[in-house]
């Protein structure tokens, strides 16, 4: 039986949520009004997995969150509005240690319920077998915000990038990368470690709901000397720039007028998670020889894009997944090494050096 704890001021929403997890049969749940009742019951029930409010009177779920992570930290999933105050808060919560969130729908929570069940269960049960990060001086940015100081990572000024460089071998490449829970704090800690003039566009299909992926990749140029855009209308690749997928919604590459683009595609019914990796690195290949891909898996739940990057990997392109020690979830990173797909393995603060490394191999030929 996994321990839950359901933290949220609204009588419905914990019985909503008490119903859901009940029901499952594999769940011992208890609830709390705020955050003062969650901080008791953090010591007394000792839950395995929180579900925290986002937004909640008096103490309000980033200060309870904080508390959690410096008292007896354990792995809590955010319950967010589909806001963009929601999606800054969420943020936030996940530089203070959240392994992972849920977006609320709007409207009605409990006319919600029934097609939200899966999900809930799926990111719970997840959590609750999540390793938390002790990268990244989390405990620092806790306290921080207890000062006042934001929690986000340090801002790294951008660089000025010049032109493309000398022609490489092949033509420029691309870096994919894919990653679902724990990844938004997973690319905090990549893509800040590239450098501005770095050669090769870079594309990020990150598990997410579509009114959060604009200011994730805000916070994200905030944060990088590359640009980092989402990807809301088709773009022409270039190289120091970033490509989000828009949530809800699949990333490929596609041919335009032009030259290669980033667009932003209807999500397919055949690929269960969004945006999906498998369907952006399947759609890479379709245009670049497979040794001019780099394919990057970092920590996430199920096997999205395993077996497209396995195909980059098997026919000449290169591949990293995320090193087990480091990986929240080391579902999608751990697939890709039992399918022989994963040509280097690395702890999250060696990525950016490894992805450096390759394309430096690829220019020298």
């Amino acid at each position: 039986m996994i321990r839950l704890l359901i933290v949220d001021d609204s009588a419905l929403m914990r019985k909503l949520l008490e119903g859901v997890f009940v029901a499952a049969g594999d769940f011992e749940v208890r609830v709390a009004r705020d955050g003062v009742e969650a901080l008791a019951l953090l010591h007394s029930f000792d839950p395995q997995v929180i579900t925290l409010d986002v937004e909640m009177p008096g103490m309000d779920g980033l200060t309870c969150l904080s508390r959690i992570m410096l008292e007896a930290p354990r792995p809590v999933v955010m319950i967010s509005a589909l806001t963009a105050e929601g999606a800054e808060a969420t943020f936030e919560a996940m530089a203070l240690g959240a392994v992972d969130f849920i977006a609320k729908p709007r409207g009605t929570f409990s006319l919600a319920i029934e097609w939200l069940q899966p999900i809930l269960l799926e990111k719970v049960r997840a959590a609750a077998q999540a390793r938390l990060r002790k990268t990244h001086r989390l405990r620092e940015r806790v306290r921080h915000r207890f000062r006042g100081v934001a929690a986000t990572a340090p801002r790294i000024e951008p660089q000025r990038r010049p032109g493309p460089g000398p022609a490489r071998r092949g033509g420029p490449g691309l870096v994919l990368i894919g990653t679902s829970t724990g990844g938004p704090v997973a690319l905090d800690i990549v893509l800040p470690q590239l450098p501005g003039e770095f050669p090769w566009p870079i594309m990020v299909a990150q598990h997410m709901p579509a009114n959060f992926t604009a200011t994730f990749a805000r916070r994200l140029d905030r944060q990088c000397a590359l640009e980092v855009v989402e990807v809301d209308r088709p773009m022409t690749l270039q190289p120091g720039t970033v490509y989000v997928g828009r949530g809800d919604a699949d990333l490929v590459v596609a041919r335009r007028a032009a030259g290669l683009s980033a667009m932003s595609v209807p999500a397919q019914k055949d690929y269960p998670w969004h945006p999906s990796v498998e369907r952006l690195v399947s759609s890479a290949l379709d245009h670049y020889e497979p040794g001019r891909l780099i394919g990057v898996m970092l920590t996430g739940m199920g096997r999205d894009g395993t077996d497209a990057m396995t195909r980059v990997y098997r026919e000449g392109g290169q591949t990293i997944a995320e090193a087990e020690s480091t990986a929240v979830v080391w579902g999608m990173p751990g697939e890709l090494v039992k399918n022989d797909g994963a040509g280097s393995i690395r702890a999250i603060e060696d990525v950016a050096r490894e992805i450096i490394t390759m394309v430096e191999r690829h220019a020298a030929g």
